[in-house]
């Protein structure tokens, strides 16, 4: 089990009793269970409540980052060190059910699929404005990119092994995840529950945070702004072209003066508005592109206090 982790001192002991809950039902399927816990730069006592754990059972890894990298790259982090044969992703505030857990895993063990997903079917204990634009998100992205989102879909999911090394196979370094497992296809089999909200502690998405991602996800997955912005250009030179026949016909015939300033004001205004907006898709792109060229570690992991001293740190 991967689990991403900032700021979460209040749902480790939490998260840990619920899935301790499971090992019984997953030792029947024949599964023995390694918690990884992947620390994104906390400052709270998250470390020192996994360290506890540590010492009462032998299961219990972490990976400390050097910093807040943010959860794609903490994801990442934990899923290079899983050795296992199935690969889980879960979030600590359980919001994702670890009871679903022996569900899941039994469907991957069958040969039934190769990753077994989740989906939210509500959003109950959201705000309405945040359940309206994560709707139209996925309606977006399913329109504007190659892959296929499912509306709802959490990063809680079991995988093989295989479909895991796919994913560490795609290396980018701006990662959208979401995005990705789909990317990679292989067989999936979908399972949906109700809102969770988290048992404890605050979320750390803000809705600037939510709409930053968002458009990194697009830009990540779909070239199509790219040709909006063309077609966008190409509308106002149509347009701009016919305005100019209609002045010079009317001046010609009806011999009116061509007046209006603020109206003309107004259009300049419009105008500019749109060429910085299609600029900014553009430099979106760019600097997406810059980022990657630049091929800086996606995460540096930190030397544990518990680890061996003399080991060098990790960077990928």
């Amino acid at each position: 089990m991967v689990v991403p982790c900032y700021n979460e001192e209040e749902n480790i002991p939490l998260f840990y009793k619920a899935v301790t809950d499971q090992y019984e039902k997953l030792l029947e399927l024949g599964v023995k269970t390694e918690i990884i816990f992947v620390d994104d730069g906390s400052s709270d006592k998250t470390v020192q409540k996994v360290y506890e754990l540590q010492d009462i059972d032998s299961v219990v890894k972490l990976v400390e980052l050097s910093r807040n990298f943010g959860k794609e790259a903490a994801m990442y982090a934990g899923l290079l060190e899983a050795a296992g044969d199935l690969t889980a992703i879960i979030d600590v505030d359980l919001q994702d059910p670890p009871s679903m857990l022996p569900e899941m895993v039994k469907s991957v063990i069958s040969g039934e699929c190769d990753c077994v997903a989740t989906r939210r079917v509500s959003r109950q204990g959201e705000p309405p404005i945040r359940s309206f634009f994560a709707r139209c998100f996925y309606r977006i992205m399913n329109r504007l990119s190659d892959v296929q989102l499912m509306d709802g879909a959490r990063d809680f999911r079991v995988m093989s092994r295989e479909m895991t090394d796919a994913i560490l196979a795609v290396s980018e370094r701006n990662r959208f995840s979401k995005g990705i497992f789909a990317w990679v296809g292989f067989k999936k089999k979908w399972l949906e529950y109700e809102n969770i909200e988290r048992i404890a502690g605050k979320t750390k998405w803000s809705f600037f945070k939510l709409f930053v991602y968002a458009v990194d996800g697009i830009i990540a997955f779909s070239a199509k702004p790219l040709s909006i912005t063309l077609f966008i250009g190409l509308l106002f030179c149509f347009i701009s072209l016919l305005l100019i026949i209609l002045i010079i016909v009317r001046k010609l015939i009806f011999g009116d003066p061509v007046s209006g300033w603020p109206s003309l004001a107004c259009i300049i205004f419009f105008v500019a508005g749109i060429q910085l907006f299609c600029i900014g898709i553009v430099g979106l792109y760019v600097s997406k592109t810059y980022s990657e060229s630049k091929r800086r570690p996606m995460f540096i992991k930190r030397k544990s206090r518990r680890e061996k001293k003399g080991t060098p740190d990790k960077e990928h």
